[in-house]
């Protein structure tokens, strides 16, 4: 299967939305109508970037499949429509609303750029804080980060992340 880019996709990369980890937005780059998902995950393999990331990406609604019409008529330009996943299956923090519980990988997925972005908020005093959570790897680092989050930023401001990593 061959993903191309959507206008959602590409806005959201040039304004560095958190909802992009930064193994994703490498990738993201990859996909331009030409290469299968194969063949980009074949090249991304050494980042850890798997088949849920790019799944991710097409739930957010930043991929789309190309139609066999797209596929005939490939151009150098991308395709000006995009049929993504609806957006209101996914939540503001790029949370899948469906009602199953979700794996501490997923939660690792959906809580990281929101604790990218809680942490960003502090400017050079949580440069380190957020240099540590930029690089945590997995959902146990992130949530060992999440005492020193909750300090910096506050109980209130820090919520929405431990929802998202908790629940």
């Amino acid at each position: 299967m061959k993903l191309y880019k959507t206008e959602l996709g590409q806005a959201a990369f040039k304004e560095r939305s958190p909802l992009f980890s930064s193994r994703q937005r490498l990738t993201f780059i990859l996909f331009d109508g030409k290469k299968t998902v194969a063949e980009v995950l074949a090249q991304t393999s050494g980042m850890g970037m798997t088949q849920s990331d790019v799944d991710y990406l097409i739930a957010l609604g930043f991929l789309a499949a190309q139609t066999s019409a797209q596929a005939a008529a490939q151009t150098t330009e991308l395709p000006a429509e995009s049929t993504p996943v609806p957006l209101e299956s996914v939540s503001a923090h790029g949370e899948l609303t469906a009602g199953e519980p979700r794996s501490e990988r997923q939660r690792y997925f959906d809580a990281k750029p929101l604790a990218t972005q809680l942490t960003a908020s502090l400017g050079l005093r949580g440069f380190r804080l957020n240099l540590a959570v930029e690089s945590a790897e997995g959902y146990q680092e992130l949530v060992d980060l999440l005492p020193k989050i909750q300090e910096a930023v506050g109980a209130k401001a820090c919520r929405p992340l431990i929802k998202l990593l908790m629940g």
